[in-house]
C-alpha cells in the first residue's frame, strides 16, 4: 500500500508539464517514489549508524542521494 498521497503526486506530475493526469499515473509514480525513497532512507540510516548516531540527519539524506547517483 502506497503511503504518498496521490493528490501530491498529481501536482508533481503537473509541475512536470502535464495538463491532465490519470489516477493510475499518479498511483504508479507514487509507488515508484516510495520505493526509491525507502532505498535512500535505508542508505541514510546506514550512514547515521556508521557515525554512531540514532538520528538520521539532512546530511545523511543528501549523502545517500548523492552516492546513489554514482
Amino acid at each position: 500500500m502506497v503511503e504518498l498521497p496521490t493528490a501530491a503526486v498529481d501536482r508533481v506530475i503537473r509541475k512536470g508539464g502535464a495538463v491532465r493526469v490519470s489516477e493510475g499515473a499518479a498511483r504508479a509514480l507514487a509507488e515508484h517514489l516510495e520505493e526509491e525513497g525507502i532505498k535512500v532512507a535505508q542508505k541514510a540510516v546506514s550512514f547515521a549508524t556508521h557515525a554512531k548516531r540514532r538520528t538520521v540527519t539532512e546530511e545523511d539524506i543528501r549523502l545517500a542521494v548523492k552516492t546513489k547517483e554514482v
